[in-house]
């Protein structure tokens, strides 16, 4: 699950980033709003965490322009002012939760999984293709009582292909989803992890491969299926 922090305090910033990589969340962060409205735009962002006071546009105006424009991702406002008037002020522009600064880590991971559950997202600890199962704890990959670790770029291609199924997972949203949106990465990159999960794939022994529809993307489907290329 990828979150977006737009927080002008750069320690701050870099606090909250790091809580929610902890949790294996895949995070972006900027901070000033014109750079947070461009990135939500992106619609990549399964939850904003969004500043009330930033330099350019403030969380307010960032809501509501994503509102007007039938973004409907989820947004935790986040303020040191605590006054019932700023609270209903970014409740009334379309955010779904609001903060008040100073609070504890534990709160903000709790109100993200609320967010997330009101989304229809299923909390589950493994994802399972054929005879291949991913656990989302561990980020370890299983087949035929063997397992092998995969890093965290490598763990996030298998969920993407994993989450599509028999559906075709384009280059251009592998990039995005987790190089990030603003990332140099090319394809060349995503060809190189593809091959180091076939590799762990065929370590495992599994009768799953990845394979490549030309112009279209990456999908799993059981070796004797896969195209080499």
């Amino acid at each position: 699950m990828r979150v977006l922090v737009v927080e002008d305090e750069v320690r701050l910033a870099e606090a909250l980033a790091q809580i929610l990589k902890e949790k294996k969340y895949m995070v972006d962060v900027v901070y000033d709003g014109q750079d947070g409205l461009d990135y939500a735009k992106s619609s990549i962002y399964d939850v904003i965490v969004l500043d009330v006071m930033l330099p350019k546009k403030n969380g307010f105006e960032i809501v509501s322009e994503l509102r007007k424009e039938k973004n409907d991702v989820p947004v935790i406002m986040l303020t040191a002012r605590d006054k019932v008037g700023d609270k209903v002020s970014g409740l009334d522009s379309g955010a779904d939760d609001y903060m008040t600064k100073p609070f504890a880590p534990e709160e903000l991971l709790a109100r993200v999984r609320a967010l997330t559950r009101r989304q229809g997202e299923v909390i589950i600890d493994e994802m399972k293709f054929e005879d291949v199962v991913l656990d989302l704890s561990s980020c370890d990959l299983k087949s035929h009582g063997k397992s092998t670790h995969l890093n965290f770029k490598e763990f996030e291609i298998m969920k993407l292909l994993m989450s599509g199924s028999e559906r075709a997972v384009p280059k251009e949203d592998i990039i995005t989803r987790v190089w990030g949106y603003d990332s140099d990465a090319t394809d060349n990159n995503v060809e190189a992890y593809i091959s180091f999960l076939r590799k762990k794939l065929f370590f495992l022994g599994s009768d799953v491969g990845i394979a490549v529809l030309r112009k279209v993307g990456y999908r799993l489907e059981v070796t004797e299926k896969c195209s080499k290329n």
